[in-house]
């Protein structure tokens, strides 16, 4: 196609309205939650850019696949349909299905880490840290050290001194596996390198150590290796994908990302002995090894999703939506992770707010004010998320960057809404001087993001 706007490649058939409180309506709501983003309701929010974990729109063929669904109890034709399709992208053949990502880590871990291990990961996510955390062990993020604002193809790689160096300090027998999320959502959505995976898992294959891949935005992270790396321009998409798992020994997915589905997670893995004890603990917390917590046209909506999410014309549309909204905001000064990321723009707090010192927390005080001024809910990722409480009561340790996430849900917002997300983030910017930190009230002892209250910090 000669022209330079990449269109939406699909139509769209059914609309949802979208509700607009007033400024007013909103201060009130984030009084009430808190000032926690997370305890708004949906209808308070004009455009919800919380999170891209199933809140994408499906297909006329997943929707179909639906009404196909069986809804057996144990070996349902949905279930097989699945099966295959997943072995088919991962050929991995041991496939276990889960309500959603995060139970599939929990049963990895379950499984395989002991208190007292070390996980290396290039960087964990939220409920994987904790789930790695549960089990007793340490979580630790070796991604390649880069600056925010630094372009660099691959931000996302796993330093491999960093590991060789982790590994002989705590010692083989203590490190179960090594993880590799692709792409890295913590570290601003950036993805891995075909040349990194390969270098990891010669690591691991020295130390006869496993590598899983934490596999939710796999397709994304091929279309990065086909965009960036030499030799992949040729390739599609679906063999470039096939090759990142090839490298694995098995992988835990979110299909709620790249699997476009509302619901729904897979663990999968070559070694038998493994997924026996995976499947049991699967019984025990998911339901029957054919269903894993899910029904039938779940199942069902996942396969033909696992086959849409690899076209070409979806993912050069995906990503380009993403680039979209990076070149408008930082074409007006904004800091960002640089470059876009494949599902998310990260605004830099930290650069933005230079004047909130980490533990009165400025990336939640962006996202904040980004929903105040203009209904745009974010998530903070940064000291709330990943920050260390002191036993004392002190600060908390800081997080190593201050980021404000912007995830774009999958076919589901259009141009229009992504150029009023850019006024009001350009609005906010504008007006970063006069903004003031918050301070947490209340939190949990695990993933306390997710409701932690707070109260603003005003000299």
């Amino acid at each position: 196609m000669p022209y330079r706007t990449i269109i939406e490649p699909f139509r769209i058939h059914t609309v949802q309205a979208i509700d607009l409180p007033s400024p007013e309506e909103r201060e009130a709501a984030l009084q009430r939650a808190g000032y926690n983003l997370f305890g708004l309701h949906a209808d308070e929010v004009i455009i919800d850019l919380l999170t891209d974990s199933g809140t994408g729109a499906m297909s006329s063929e997943q929707w179909a696949g639906m009404m196909r669904g069986d809804e057996s109890y144990a070996g349902s034709r949905s279930f097989f349909r699945f099966e295959s399709a997943v072995k088919e992208l991962t050929g991995y053949t041991e496939v276990i299905p889960t309500h959603q990502g995060r139970a599939a880590e929990k049963i990895l871990f379950s499984v395989m880490v002991s208190d007292g291990d070390v996980v290396p990961n290039n960087t964990h996510f939220d409920t994987t840290r904790a789930n790695v955390e549960y089990q007793g062990a340490e979580a630790v993020d070796l991604v390649v050290p880069s600056e925010p604002s630094e372009i660099l193809p691959f931000k996302g790689n796993m330093d491999i001194e960093a590991l060789r160096a982790t590994i002989e300090r705590v010692g083989v027998d203590r490190v179960p596996l090594v993880m590799m999320t692709v792409t890295n959502n913590s570290g601003g959505g950036q993805p891995v390198s075909m040349e990194n995976l390969k270098a990891v898992r010669a690591v691991c294959h020295e130390y006869g150590i496993p590598m899983f891949l934490d596999a939710c935005r796999f397709a994304e992270n091929a279309w990065f290796i086909k965009l960036r790396e030499e030799g992949y321009a040729d390739r599609t998409p679906k063999e470039i994908a096939r090759e990142m798992f090839s490298l694995a020994d098995g992988c835990t997915v979110s299909a709620k990302k790249d699997g476009l589905v509302n619901m729904g997670g897979f663990l999968a893995m070559n070694d038998h002995e493994t997924s026996l004890q995976a499947r049991n603990l699967l019984i025990l917390t998911e339901g029957f090894p054919t269903y894993g917590g899910l029904a039938g046209y779940d199942l069902e909506a996942l396969a033909q999703g696992l086959e849409e999410v690899l076209d070409e014309n979806y993912l050069r549309y995906r990503i380009r939506s993403t680039e979209y909204l990076a070149d408008k905001i930082t074409g007006a000064g904004v800091p960002i992770v640089q470059p876009a990321g494949g599902h998310a723009v990260y605004i830099d707090a930290k650069a933005m707010l230079p004047h909130i010192p980490p533990h009165q927390y400025p990336a939640q005080a962006l996202a904040i004010e980004l929903y105040r001024n203009g209904g745009v809910r974010g998530v903070e990722i940064g000291t709330v998320m990943f920050g260390r409480p002191d036993p004392a009561g002190g600060p908390d340790a800081p997080a190593p960057m201050e980021l404000v996430r912007l995830a774009i849900p999958r076919r589901t917002y259009t141009q229009s809404h992504i150029d009023y997300v850019a006024e009001v983030v350009i609005d906010v910017a504008n007006g970063a001087s006069e903004m003031h930190g918050y301070r947490i009230v209340d939190q949990a002892p695990w993933l306390r993001h997710f409701t932690a209250q707070f109260e603003p910090v005003i000299a």
